[in-house]
C-alpha cells in the first residue's frame, strides 16, 4: 500500500493549520508537511499533531519579500545573513513541531556568485541541522517559479554531490520534473540515492492526481518497487473544497 503526505500548502488552506491536520486525518493521509506555518504557534501545531498522531514531514524556510517577488533568499548574492536567519528559524521550527526536514529555497538568482552563495548557505544549513534533520533542495520548473536558481535536478545532483554532506538530499517533485524534463521515470531510478523527498501533482495544470500527462499508478509501482517508504507528498492545487478533490486516494493507495 502506497502512504501518502497532505501537503498544507495547498490542501485545507481555508482551515486554520490545527484543523487542516484534523482534516487531513479525517481523510485518510499518513502524514502532513508545510509550507510556510511560522504565522501559527508551534504548541498549537504540535497538539495537533499529537491529537491526530500524524507525523510531519517538513516545512519550508521563508521566501522572503512576497510581494516584491521574492521566492527563496539562499542563493541571493549579499543576502547570506537573511538567508541564514531564515534556515535558522525553519530548523527551530521543525524542531518545535517534530518536522524531520527543511527545504530551503534558493530564489530568483543566477551565476557563478548565485551559485557560491547557495553552497555556502546550503553548508550552514546541513551544520546546524545535525544528524537529525534532513536538508532538501526542490528544482522548481521555469513556468510556476520563473528565474528561480535551481531548475533541474541535475544541476541539484552536482551541487549535493559537492557539499558531500549525508543530511542534504534531493526534492523530488514528479510535477516540477515532467514539466521541466520530460521522463519522469527515468529521473526517479536515476536520482532515487539523493532522494530525501518525493512530491506529485497531475501534470500540466497541478491539480489532483487522478488525470493529466502523467499515469501515476505506474509511478507509485515504481517507487515502490525502488524500496521508497516515506508517504508520498500530495502538493497540488484544488479548486473548491478539498474533500472533493480526493477520489485518486483509495485507488491509488493501493498501488
Amino acid at each position: 500500500m502506497t502512504r501518502f503526505s497532505a501537503n498544507l500548502g495547498f490542501l485545507w488552506t481555508d482551515l486554520a493549520l490545527p484543523d487542516a491536520i484534523r482534516a487531513a486525518k479525517v481523510a485518510g493521509f499518513d502524514a502532513v508537511e508545510f509550507h510556510w506555518p511560522y504565522a501559527v504557534d508551534a504548541a498549537e501545531v504540535r497538539a495537533a499533531l499529537q491529537e491526530t498522531g500524524l507525523p510531519v514531514l517538513g516545512l519550508n524556510t521563508r521566501r522572503g519579500d512576497v510581494a516584491a517577488g521574492e521566492n527563496g533568499l539562499a542563493a541571493l548574492p549579499g543576502r547570506a545573513g537573511e538567508a541564514r536567519a531564515a534556515i535558522d528559524e525553519a530548523l527551530a521550527y521543525a524542531k518545535a513541531v517534530g518536522a524531520g526536514a527543511v527545504h530551503v529555497m534558493a530564489g530568483r538568482a543566477e551565476g557563478a556568485e548565485a551559485r557560491r552563495t547557495f553552497l555556502e548557505n546550503l553548508r550552514h544549513a546541513c551544520a546546524a541541522a545535525g544528524p537529525d534533520r534532513i536538508i532538501l533542495i526542490e528544482p522548481l520548473n521555469p513556468w510556476d517559479a520563473p528565474g528561480y536558481f535551481l531548475s533541474r535536478t541535475e544541476q541539484a545532483a552536482e551541487i549535493i554531490a559537492e557539499i558531500g554532506s549525508p543530511n542534504l538530499r534531493l526534492m523530488f517533485d514528479c510535477y516540477h520534473v515532467g514539466r521541466t524534463e520530460g521522463d519522469v521515470m527515468g529521473r526517479l531510478r536515476a536520482l532515487f540515492p539523493v532522494i530525501g523527498h518525493i512530491q506529485f501533482a497531475a501534470i500540466p495544470d497541478r491539480g489532483a492526481p487522478d488525470h493529466g500527462d502523467l499515469d501515476f499508478a505506474p509511478v507509485f509501482a515504481e517507487i515502490a518497487a525502488l524500496g521508497w517508504q516515506t508517504p508520498l507528498g500530495a502538493e497540488y492545487k484544488v479548486s473548491g473544497a478539498t474533500e472533493d478533490s480526493l477520489g485518486w486516494l483509495r485507488s491509488l493507495a493501493r498501488v
